[in-house]
């Protein structure tokens, strides 16, 4: 059966996306799912004749309609109208349609809430228990079948994935596509691959570089125990615990690794990779840095997105007033 219009250019468009912008594997899923969905809409709605010259921002509302009765909430709305319209965006642009349609329709308001992100101290906690574990968690779970949700399945490097997640603030998919070449000693950085393949230095705090150097022989000695010595000094930095296929470890487990950890550690259970990095960008705003070291720390493109990161608690803002309000005296 002939794909109809929609589906091919839909296949066109996620072509581009994935072999000439460089865009990340999760972005690339992303649009993928979203504009295909779409396009199968438009296909039902305007028949397997349709042309894309017929889309109108109706059909996109009603399409937003749809997801709504789906169950979709309006987060995920708001994505799927996202990437209909960077669709549509890319169509114009190849003079394929007159207009952008899906600039007409507005996007969905969403509640303006700000995740809890754990305090310094809490944080704090958790770090130096996992420098402190009993003897029986430090044998990288050889004496029961240990797996990645574990919390004491490899101390060493859970250690790590927690310091530069807080440490460095980097993103879960940025900490997994690390390479043990991505460690610049040298500059007491990292070097970081963010959206869009673009790289950034990232500081190597103390703590962060004294819990790399505690990995790395232990890292070293599973892959020699598998035969694969020749990959102590290069290929992924955080392995997985049974060094299977490239031994790289997935932004999967690294999100059970937390969240075990985190649980074991009397953190909330709705702690995860994203909410270390959060933490990063809130603490050290909260020590006084300034906002576009923290956007340049975070890979941020724009400040208003470094905004949305960060977060000022109320005590810090009666601090603030009390010390400089000349009428709070």
């Amino acid at each position: 059966m002939a794909k109809s219009e929609f589906g091919e250019l839909a296949e066109r468009f996620l072509s581009m996306i994935e072999n000439e912008r460089g865009a990340s594997e999760h972005t690339v899923r992303a649009y993928r799912r979203e504009v295909r969905s779409f396009a199968e809409y438009l296909t039902g709605d305007l028949g397997a004749e349709g042309r894309i010259a017929q889309v109108e921002h109706l059909h996109i509302r009603a399409y937003l309609g749809v997801l709504y009765q789906r169950g979709l909430t309006k987060a995920s709305a708001a994505r799927a109208l996202a990437a209909v319209r960077s669709w549509f965006k890319w169509m114009a642009k190849e003079g394929m349609v007159e207009q952008n349609p899906a600039l007409l329709v507005s996007t969905p308001k969403l509640p303006k809430h700000l995740p809890r992100v754990p305090s310094a101290e809490e944080v704090n906690r958790v770090l130096n228990s996992l420098e402190d574990l009993p003897a029986e968690a430090k044998d990288g779970g050889r004496k029961r079948a240990a797996t990645e949700g574990d919390a004491v399945a490899w101390p060493e490097r859970d250690r790590v994935i927690f310091e530069l997640l807080y440490g460095c603030g980097i993103r879960n998919s940025e900490l997994v596509g690390l390479n043990v070449e991505s460690v610049k000693w040298g500059d007491d950085a990292i070097l970081v691959r963010g959206k869009g393949r673009k790289e950034r230095l990232v500081p190597l705090g103390d703590e962060a570089a004294i819990s790399l150097r505690a990995y790395l022989p232990s890292r070293a000695e599973k892959l020699m125990a598998v035969g694969k010595g020749g990959k102590v000094h290069e290929g992924p930095l955080l392995t997985n615990l049974r060094m299977r296929g490239e031994c790289r470890l997935t932004t999967r487990s690294v999100g059970r690794i937390v969240k075990a950890i985190a649980l074991s550690r009397g953190l909330a259970a709705d702690v995860h990779p994203h909410t270390l990095r959060h933490a990063f960008g809130t603490h050290m705003l909260e020590e006084g840095a300034d906002l576009r070291a923290i956007q340049e720390m975070l890979g941020h493109e724009r400040l208003s997105t470094t905004q949305r990161y960060t977060q000022l608690t109320v005590g810090q803002v009666q601090r603030v007033y009390d010390e400089t309000h000349p009428r709070a005296k």
